[in-house]
């Protein structure tokens, strides 16, 4: 598999990581869009929210369980933001599912 975000899970890329444990990984985004822009995904390779189904959706819990705890690594105790964004028209630019922990001031109601 060609997965650039498997592949950093697996140690292959480096990533700066704010948050690992066995089925969870947490790391800076390379091009942020808030002063904190966290990247969460499950070690377990699911391409998009689409695909969920009963063979992982125990691994896309893990990663929302975790996320309380990845916000307060990353400093964020006023609020954030969780995104994920699905197919060419969400956006979704690897094919990995993966959430967008966003925050570090005020953001707009608005996103469109």
């Amino acid at each position: 598999m060609d997965c650039i975000f498997c592949k950093i899970a697996a140690g292959e890329i480096p990533s700066s990581k704010i948050y690992e444990d066995g089925d969870v990984l947490a790391f800076r985004d390379i091009h942020p869009q808030a002063p904190v822009h966290v990247l969460i995904i499950s070690k377990t390779h699911i391409e998009s929210v689409d695909k969920l189904d009963d063979t992982n959706i125990a691994a896309v819990s893990k990663v929302l369980a975790a996320i309380p705890a990845i916000a307060r690594a990353a400093g964020l105790v006023n609020g954030y933001r969780v995104i994920t964004n699905v197919g060419e028209d969400g956006c979704q630019s690897v094919l990995h599912l993966h959430f967008h922990l966003l925050g570090g001031r005020q953001l707009p109601e608005n996103l469109g």
